[in-house]
């Protein structure tokens, strides 16, 4: 795995918070994942995104395929492939070959049930556009916003490849990694482990979550990722939220151009910060080693770069929880 702009500190040499997550991701996921690893910069982000990953994804006992599914779609709307490649994995895992296979052709699942929640899934990425909700249990809801939020960190940080020379594109080591994977993917996971891991007590769990852990988690996540704002001034911040309002999930077509245009009128120190940030809510893999390189010489370090990701990652994912809000008023 190919890290784009920091190689994080080994996983074996982990203290404190970090070190307890990546024991949970060992005991429950087989190995902390490169995107878990590239937050471990920020501990109390990486907690909270294991955390709402957990809970809405592994834990209780609605259906993991459906949940993988749409993971999975969310992945593909947001054109992370190393999420989608993660997914068509653990589908393989579950004993869901075929479905596998076809989300990794980027078609539609022949299951009128299985094409309905891709087909809503994948509506998530412009809810406005779309007059999106959610009909969904709070697991099923949960993942979808846990993988926009983790489909932009990943996106952003990490090259596409989830296995060394792209071996993931072949359908047999798609199979035999599955095959790896079926036992711990099969398991099941008891609901609230993760939350002992947040610092919960001053976020309030959304409505649309019904009282269960996923709520706590990602009430946890939106207020550790939020934080990051404070990197930026009042313009910089306001620029970006409303540009993820007005633009409702839009892919620019030229990124790089896209982002230099909307920063004009943010103060010079602010543009490089809030033309990072934008491109992470919209087009994570358009931010350049440029990019990263002007904001280094203010903001050396690691953890400053995965706050402000982390920040434009979750602006872009509590607009599509905001749907979600309203509906519930």
């Amino acid at each position: 795995m190919t890290y784009r702009f920091f190689t994080p500190t080994p996983a074996r040499d982990a203290t404190g918070l970090t070190a307890r997550v990546y024991q949970q991701v060992r005991d429950e996921f087989l190995w902390p994942l490169p995107t878990f690893q590239a937050l471990s910069a920020v501990p109390e982000v990486l907690a909270a995104t294991w955390a709402l990953m957990r809970e809405a994804l592994l834990a209780g006992d609605t259906s993991r395929v459906d949940r993988e599914l749409v993971a999975s779609a969310v992945s593909r709307v947001n054109r992370c492939q190393f999420c989608v490649n993660v997914h068509v994995l653990v589908l393989h895992a579950l004993g869901e070959s075929t479905l596998a296979e076809v989300i990794a052709r980027g078609g539609t699942p022949p299951e009128p049930r299985h094409a309905e929640l891709v087909g809503w899934a994948e509506a998530s990425r412009s809810p406005r556009a779309a007059d999106w909700t959610s009909p969904y249990r709070p697991e099923v809801t949960g993942t979808l916003l846990a993988f926009h939020f983790v489909n932009r960190i990943a996106s952003a940080l990490l090259d596409s490849d989830l296995l060394p020379g792209g071996l993931q594109r072949s359908p047999l080591v798609r199979s035999v990694g599955g095959w790896l994977y079926a036992k711990a993917a099969r398991e099941p996971r008891e609901p609230g482990r993760s939350l002992p891991l947040l610092d919960a007590g001053a976020t309030v769990p959304p409505a649309w979550a019904e009282g269960s852990p996923v709520g706590v988690a990602y009430a946890s996540l939106k207020n550790a990722a939020e934080q990051g704002g404070d990197l930026l001034g009042d313009v910089a911040r306001q620029t970006i939220t409303a540009t993820v309002r007005w633009e409702d999930g839009r892919f620019p077509a030229r990124p790089g151009d896209w982002a230099v245009d909307l920063v004009r009128d943010v103060p010079g120190t602010d543009r490089v910060g809030t033309r990072i940030a934008l491109l992470a809510a919209f087009a994570p893999s358009a931010i350049s080693v440029g990019d990263v390189a002007l904001w280094r010489m203010s903001h050396p370090a690691d953890a400053d770069l995965v706050r402000l990701v982390a920040y434009g990652a979750m602006t872009a994912t509590d607009h599509v929880a905001r749907a979600l809000t309203s509906a519930h008023l």
